[in-house]
């Protein structure tokens, strides 16, 4: 499930509820304050997840940030939280990476349903997304055997993302292998000195 929410005020019970009111100005009047509680509700628990309020967007009967009480048939809301859990995790990342040549610093790639992209928003939306990094030892970094992250990095991130973003996330650690952009899984990707430390972040369902 993508990372991006939606908040639209349609349900079997609603509907039958307006199938009761005749007078359309009535009607718009119930649904525009049925989508605002619904609005502020999802707002509320984003808040908590992410500490701010993220972006988002209303569209009524598909047209942006129309007046609620001008809707005649729908109001989505939709929220893309993609960009505050991928930032989160790559400000994360570099934040708790040890630094000597830096390199391992720079090396943590990102990719979107198996394809490799830049951590910069707006980020594409994808079904899975997957935090690895690129250089040989990091496997070693990850089992404390850097003086600078005796307790690791990639483990210890996923578990404060996951903290920090449950209610709208899935997001745990676990080991993949990278290649020329591209995750490679199969037999070969399973091998575990072809795997490096990775985090997974996946819309919950």
């Amino acid at each position: 499930m993508p990372l991006k929410t939606k908040v639209s005020p349609v349900s079997r019970d609603f509907n039958l509820l307006l199938d009761d009111i005749k007078d359309p100005f009535q009607r718009a009047i119930i649904v525009a304050n049925f989508a605002r509680d619904d609005i502020n509700e999802a707002r509320q628990i984003n808040r908590q997840a992410l500490g701010y309020d993220p972006v988002y967007t209303v569209f009524v009967d598909g047209r942006e940030n129309a007046p609620l009480e001008s809707v005649r048939n729908v109001i989505v809301a939709e929220f893309k939280l993609v960009d505050n859990v991928i930032m989160w995790i790559h400000n994360q990342l570099e934040t708790h990476s040890p630094v000597k040549s830096g390199r391992y610093k720079r090396s943590h790639a990102l990719f979107a349903d198996n394809k490799q992209i830049e951590a910069v928003p707006p980020i594409p939306i994808a079904d899975e997304y997957v935090f690895v990094n690129l250089v040989p030892y990091a496997r070693k970094i990850e089992r404390g055997e850097s003086a600078h992250a005796p307790n690791g990095v990639y483990e210890a991130v996923a578990h404060l993302a996951q903290q920090q973003f449950r209610d709208i996330a899935r997001i745990t650690f676990s080991y993949r292998t990278a290649l020329t952009g591209v995750i490679i899984g199969g037999r070969f990707g399973n091998r575990s000195e072809n795997r490096n430390p990775a985090i997974i972040i996946r819309g919950k369902v």
